[in-house]
């Protein structure tokens, strides 16, 4: 109940303590544990939480109350490096570096960024080595250090060794202020202070200034009790570098969309430190981001996964390049096998060779008695090829009378083509003609029908149309003229092809004649024909076959 209430004050959130006897009233035996705690925590409790609307520094403190008591160890005499208070702010500077995952650790990059800019608010350098030996000692669970191990590193006092504990505390205060507090830019010295001109009275006076992200406010003192002033920062805003005058040097302006602020430095560096600042803030105002340091620590986070990444990619690399340094030995390995394979088989194509040799000498051998065999044939051949050779000159005497006989067959041949092409013309002529005969049908046809139709009218109008029935009847009878031409036509072209089937008939026998006759001249001659039967019955056979082939042609 305690918690509970703390926790509705701090979050500004209306106290209902009913709530919390109704969620544990089947279970309210014994103590309460964290995992029993914290459905009711987020139901009633952080599910009404609004943004903006509790004081996030009340909030850090209750929660720094709840945790340091158990886990934070300060020197019992006295002897810490920080106080408490400075302790409290380290924890809430962890919370915002550490790493978005439960439980919180920082990593080592984090925590030597954060001792780095505690360091240069000190004007001191952080010693690297001796966090190398801080970060090595410490056992780093989820890959870094816990905010009790952080705290603990601090306070031994080997990081910041010889350094009073007040200047730490002012440091760790600049830092919280920068990183926790959006503070980009203030005056922390009376010789820091700025001047600023006044709106109605033009007067100038010194001012304490303190820059955020959305604002630059000005107050009284450092002590920061009296708030004087604020002027928004939005992207419209810029800030101009202006010359001295009225008395005043290193004067620059921040020129808003109502109103230009005249503000002057005590030199040169802290003008120019002033303008880089608020033009970082406008910078961030343009970009739409509410804090410098949310966007560092993304940033740097992006740095650390592509670290990481590029880290991951040299390691494959580097086992990659193993792998093929493997791979080589092992080719090497091969290659050794390899050679050594390679001069037995050489010794084996040495016996080899020999071998063959030995069998090409005995094939020599043999192939001298061969030739020698081979000779004696052809001179045997040779007198065979005398009796071919006459032999052939017969037989080419036979070839050309064979050619002649086939150009007498071509052209029979050609002729009886040419008959057969006369044949399908004429068919093609008898086809029209009985295509117009049916066309002509058709149209008596259709004569007759309109003429019958006709007579069903007349029988009505029978004065009226007798004249378009004459002119029907002479068309029929011209029709009928034209459809007995037609036939006489058919008729002639019937003859005709009566005519072309005749001579083709003729043709065909012909043609068989001297297949028959070809067939005769094919029969080859033996050996023992006698020449003169060929020469005497050669052409002169052929006489009266010509002549019945001229008077079947006429």
């Amino acid at each position: 109940q305690v918690l509970s209430h703390n926790l509705y004050t701090v979050l500004c959130i209306p106290h209902d303590p009913v709530a919390l006897e109704e969620h544990f009233r089947d279970d309210d035996d014994g103590p309460v544990s964290s995992q029993g705690y914290m459905p009711y925590l987020n139901k009633y409790i952080l599910d009404k939480v609004e943004e903006g609307a509790f004081v996030k520094e009340n909030f850090d403190e209750l929660c720094w109350t709840l945790t340091a008591k158990k886990n934070y160890k300060p020197d019992r005499n006295g002897n810490s490096v920080v106080s408490h208070q400075d302790a409290f702010k380290l924890w809430c500077l962890f919370n915002f570096l550490s790493e978005d995952k439960y439980p919180l650790v920082m990593v080592p990059d984090e925590v030597e960024y954060l001792l780095k800019k505690i360091c240069t608010a000190m004007n001191v350098e952080l010693n690297s080595c001796e966090l190398d030996d801080c970060l090595a000692q410490e056992p780093q669970g989820q890959g870094g250090l816990t905010v009790w191990q952080f705290l603990d590193m601090v306070n031994s006092g080997r990081l910041l060794r010889g350094i009073e504990q007040e200047a730490i505390s002012m440091a760790v205060e600049e830092v919280y202020q920068e990183v926790i507090e959006d503070v980009l830019k203030q005056a922390g010295s009376p010789r820091g202070y700025l001047w600023k001109k006044g709106q109605l009275r033009r007067n100038w006076s010194e001012r304490w200034f303190m820059l955020k992200p959305s604002a630059l406010s000005y107050y009284m003192s450092e002590e920061r009790k009296e708030k004087k002033g604020s002027i928004a920062l939005d992207k419209h805003c810029c800030v101009e570098v202006l010359p001295d005058r009225d008395g005043k040097r290193c004067m620059f302006c921040v020129k808003t969309s109502s109103r230009t602020y005249e503000m002057s430095a005590s030199d040169t560096r802290q003008r120019q430190e002033w303008t880089l600042a608020i033009q970082t803030a406008i910078r961030l105002q343009a970009e739409g981001k509410k804090s410098l340091h949310k966007d560092l620590k993304q940033k740097r986070r992006e740095q650390r996964e592509q670290r990481e990444q590029r880290k991951a990619a040299k390691e494959e690399e580097t086992q990659r390049l193993k792998q093929l340094q493997e791979e080589k030995e092992r080719k090497l390995q091969e290659l050794e096998l390899l050679k050594e394979a390679q001069r037995q088989a050489e010794m084996l194509l040495q016996e080899e060779e020999q071998r063959r040799r030995q069998q090409h000498e005995e094939m020599q051998r043999t192939l001298e008695i061969q030739l020698r065999e081979a000779e004696q044939a052809r001179a045997s051949m040779q007198a065979e090829m005398v009796l071919k050779e006459a032999e052939a000159e017969r037989q080419r005497k036979r070839i050309m009378e064979l050619e002649e006989m086939q150009e007498r067959l071509q052209e029979a041949l050609q002729q009886e083509v040419k008959a057969r092409q006369d044949e399908e013309a004429v068919r093609y002529a008898q086809a029209r003609l009985l295509a117009e005969e049916e066309e002509k049908l058709k149209q008596l046809m259709k004569l007759k029908e309109e003429q019958e139709e006709y007579i069903i009218k007349t029988q009505l109008e029978k004065q009226v149309l007798k004249q378009e029935m004459e002119n029907k009847n002479k068309c029929l009878e011209e029709a009928q003229k034209q459809l007995e031409e037609v036939r006489v036509n058919r008729q002639r072209v019937d003859q005709d092809v009566m005519a072309a089937q005749r001579k083709l008939r003729q043709a065909s026998t012909n043609v068989k004649h001297w297949n028959v006759q070809m067939n005769r001249l094919m029969h080859p001659i033996m050996p023992g024909d006698k020449r003169t039967n060929v020469s005497g019955g050669g052409f002169a056979g052929y006489q009266p076959l010509l002549g019945r082939r001229d008077s079947s042609l006429k």
